[in-house]
């Protein structure tokens, strides 16, 4: 268990580190060339993976307490199943997972207040709204409590062209491929997922050679 939170508390300081660095520095929508195929190009995710979201407000609110409810149940099986398997194929990546949950929930919480800008909800146009300028972590709020939207910043676009004209449907449409922009707890639960289900077998068996049912 121990292992388990050392983990997550490394995973969640890099987590927010780069997370405030960018809401601080960057204007919303700006991006910045690293490698050519690696960017750092920073959006506001007011609901799930990939941009996904539902129910304006009351979605997020509802959003965050699934969320914080998904990591009680993660942090319960741990307990319970870290007393028979005590492997690193289970305790890293469920570390991981772990740490990635709670990285979004802590953005979905408190940004809300802690910053004076952010992407809002409105009424009128019944979507998200995003703002001008930089923001500021002055504790001013820009929405409340569980309203916060989740800050991305890793970008990916390793291949992109133009589609020939002649292909139906998609011809002369721009492609990128990777083209969702995430941030290091997106990154985490992928690979702690991914992790989890390729060494399954390993994970999941005790000490004694016992596997673990569900």
């Amino acid at each position: 268990m121990k292992k388990v939170v050392l983990i997550t508390f490394l995973v969640l300081i890099i987590d927010q580190i780069s997370k405030f660095y960018v809401k601080t520095h960057f204007f919303l929508g700006e991006d910045v060339d690293v490698l050519g195929w690696f960017k750092i190009a920073f959006v506001e995710n007011p609901g799930m993976a990939y941009g996904m979201h539902f129910g304006g407000e009351t979605g997020k609110i509802i959003l965050s307490l699934l969320r914080i409810v998904l990591i009680g149940a993660i942090i319960y099986y741990i307990n319970t199943w870290s007393k028979k398997l005590k492997n690193n194929y289970f305790i890293i990546p469920i570390a991981l997972v772990l740490a990635g949950a709670i990285g979004n929930v802590i953005d979905g919480i408190f940004y809300g207040v802690i910053f004076d800008k952010g992407t809002t909800f409105s009424p009128m146009f019944q979507d998200w709204v995003g703002y001008q300028g930089v923001a500021k972590a002055d504790f001013t709020g820009y929405s409340g409590w569980f309203t916060g939207c989740v800050v991305d910043m890793l970008y990916f676009p390793i291949v992109e062209f133009d589609w020939p004209t002649w292909l139906p449907i998609v011809g002369g449409q721009h492609y990128k491929f990777f083209q969702p922009v995430f941030n290091v707890a997106d990154s985490a639960i992928f690979v702690g997922g991914l992790s989890l289900f390729i060494f399954r077998r390993k994970a999941f068996t005790s000490e004694d050679g016992v596997r673990l049912r569900f």
